[in-house]
């Protein structure tokens, strides 16, 4: 591919490190930085299942404490201890994840027909590769576009690969970078997968995740992209 095609490459909706998203929703209480809510959310109870903590509905220091630490560790702000609506949808989406176990395709909407291919769920946000009907590799989480930005649905097609890739929109690095939509590619990020608001479009992974998808995959090779990501 020359540099001009590169570039047009690029131009189309690259993925960047992106500012987590803030509760403009039904957020919770102004608060300092680094400080610790005292009020309980509207999803207390079902954040202290999650994170194992007594289910009473009402919000301690040790709860915020363990809140925070959540929200610290996958980039959710305010991050306040408070149980809100991203931080349970966070949570939400794990547990939906999690269910899914090693039978990522049960729903039969990644094509079967085609041999090796990338399937991607946006409504669970999970990746896998199988060949056939069977299971390759995954399923794994995956970061894919925000609203504004979606991942595009539809079958289509490994067309480029650039492994030490940096996006010239961004400025920022892609490793293990797997064109299959314009300028939208399967990549690694060092955020958590479950970093709000997402992608500016391509599917985020782990480098741990990215490196084999580089591995088993190849030019040529089928994607197939469906569903719909929460909030977009």
């Amino acid at each position: 591919m020359g540099d001009i095609r590169r570039r047009g490459v690029v131009a189309l909706g690259m993925t960047a490190l992106v500012a987590p998203l803030t509760l403009a929703l039904g957020a919770g209480p102004a608060q300092a930085a680094g400080s610790c809510t005292t009020q309980a959310g509207p999803y207390q109870k079902q954040v202290e299942k999650f994170l194992g903590r007594p289910v009473d509905g009402k919000q301690s220091t040790t709860d915020c404490r363990a809140i925070q630490a959540f929200q610290n560790k996958h980039g959710i702000t305010p991050n306040i201890g408070y149980a809100g609506p991203v931080t349970w949808g966070v949570m939400d989406l794990m547990n939906k994840q999690k269910a899914v176990g090693s039978n990522p395709n049960k729903d039969h909407k990644c094509p079967t027909n085609k041999g090796r291919i990338a399937c991607v769920n946006l409504t669970l946000q999970i990746s896998w590769i199988q060949d056939g009907s069977r299971l390759v590799y995954g399923p794994v989480p995956v970061r894919t576009g925000r609203d504004g930005y979606e991942t595009r649905t539809g079958l289509k097609k490994i067309y480029w690969r650039h492994i030490n890739h940096v996006s010239t929109i961004y400025n920022v690095p892609m490793p293990y970078s797997q064109f299959f939509d314009g300028g939208q590619a399967f990549h690694s990020v060092g955020v958590s997968m479950w970093n709000p608001p997402g992608s500016h479009g391509c599917v985020n992974m782990t480098t741990a995740t990215a490196k084999k998808y580089w591995s088993l995959l190849k030019t040529g090779d089928d994607v197939f992209v469906y569903g719909r990501k929460p909030g977009t």
